[in-house]
């Protein structure tokens, strides 16, 4: 099954005109995109671009073969304009199929808001899964197809490719992967990219975390190829400041996976208005379907399966706190009396723990070593024992990034 994407972004177009904002003033050349349009096997034509008798001979493609023109949501952008020849554009009714010459089969998703998803069926049984604007599939999210999952979408397993909004809904992501209907070898594109998105590399980068990526108009995919899926990796250490967004970012990692454990090493600081103030907002910023467990015990976590869901743990720095509290290493006696031993034993098992894990991790550590020097030297012991510990953890890491300002920089991967 071939695919031309006529457009990939939201309805009113990227950039928006007279729109002065960055995304919009970087939106050029290949990162210019107009209302998203599938055309797929020259045959089924999935919403309307403006201009698309122009758009898909742009992409060398012609609208000559269309013989059903669906919508999946209420237009809020420019005119719609149908060319002359093509059939009147409809939309169809939630479960519903329909089966076009040239053996096709469409079948009607309900989604979350106003509007319809389709999936589409291949002659050859390849299927693609395409949703509206800022939509989720509704009731998806369990693997059992009785409670919405796949089969109640027209048939039991993965797509070879989804098409969604994808930044403006990592969580239907999840659902889908929840379900079983997105897994490792499902093509995930982002379509209808608005203003909302970070402008030049960074939207790329962001997308490829999320194990998704998106391409430029005009561009044909064939369904169900396997190499354009992006390679995840298991193990990413997320570096930086005090208020530099390392948290955010790391976070925003796994938005588009199920069933998160979010593990914090904090504790709890009685008294501390401050402190509980911050971890509030920690708390209110994860999905409802993250689970958080307060621990500081992380080798029992990283030595669960593959199949275990990912790991968040923020942040080794307050880990680390812990452990130099357990080897009695910010008393200078203890330290030489065998704190340093101890406490190099147990970030040598993390590190060992981290290297061996089947289990993906999303780590948070402060940087350090770019300020001042600390007055004390218990302070000047935590700034290089934790200097060592971000070194050789990160060094079992697929990826390494560092955040300044809120924007990440790959360091590795």
């Amino acid at each position: 099954m071939d695919l031309t994407l006529l457009g990939t972004a939201a309805p009113q177009g990227l950039p928006r005109p007279d729109c002065p904002c960055a995304a919009c003033a970087t939106a050029v050349g290949d990162e210019a995109r107009a209302a998203t349009a599938l055309l797929v096997d020259g045959a089924l034509l999935l919403d309307l671009t403006p201009g698309p008798a122009f758009a898909a001979a742009r992409a060398g493609r012609s609208l000559a073969g269309v013989r059903q023109v669906l919508l999946s949501h209420p237009h809020d952008g420019p005119a719609l304009e149908v060319p002359a020849g093509l059939p009147q554009p409809g939309r169809v009714a939630d479960g519903r199929e329909l089966a076009l010459l040239g053996g096709h089969r469409v079948r009607a998703v309900a989604v979350d808001v106003p509007g319809t998803g389709y999936e589409v069926t291949g002659g050859d049984g390849e299927r693609l899964l395409y949703l509206p604007p800022g939509a989720a599939p509704a009731g998806w999210g369990e693997a059992d197809p009785g409670n919405g999952g796949p089969a109640a979408a027209g048939g039991p397993g993965p797509y070879d490719l989804v098409l969604l909004d994808v930044l403006a809904r990592p969580e239907a992501l999840a659902r889908l992967r929840a379900s079983g209907a997105v897994d490792a070898a499902t093509d995930v594109v982002a379509v209808h990219l608005d203003h909302t998105v970070p402008p030049g590399p960074e939207l790329h980068r962001r997308l490829a975390a999320l194990g998704a990526r998106t391409v430029p108009d005009g561009t044909s995919l064939v369904v169900g190829e396997y190499h354009a899926v992006p390679d995840l990796p298991r193990r990413t250490l997320v570096l930086g400041g005090a208020r530099s967004g390392k948290s955010v970012e790391a976070e925003r990692r796994l938005l588009a996976f199920p069933e998160v454990v979010y593990v914090a090493t904090s504790g709890t600081r009685d008294g501390d208005e401050d402190w509980a103030q911050r971890v509030a907002l920690h708390r209110e910023r994860r999905p409802a379907g993250w689970r958080t467990v307060e621990t500081c015990d992380l080798l029992p976590l990283l030595a669960e399966p593959a199949t275990a869901p990912p790991l968040l743990v923020d942040c080794l720095a307050l880990w680390l706190t812990d452990a130099m509290d357990e080897a009695g290493a910010w008393d200078d006696a203890a330290w030489e009396a065998g704190g340093r031993r101890a406490l190099r034993e147990r970030c040598e098992a993390l590190v060992a723990a981290v290297r061996e894990t089947r289990r993906r991790v999303v780590a948070v550590s402060n940087e350090v070593g770019s300020g001042v020097v600390p007055a004390t030297p218990a302070g000047r012991r935590f700034r290089d024992e934790l200097g060592r510990l971000n070194a050789a953890f990160g060094a079992e890491c697929e990826q390494l990034l560092v955040v300044v300002a809120g924007q990440a920089l790959a360091l590795r991967g």
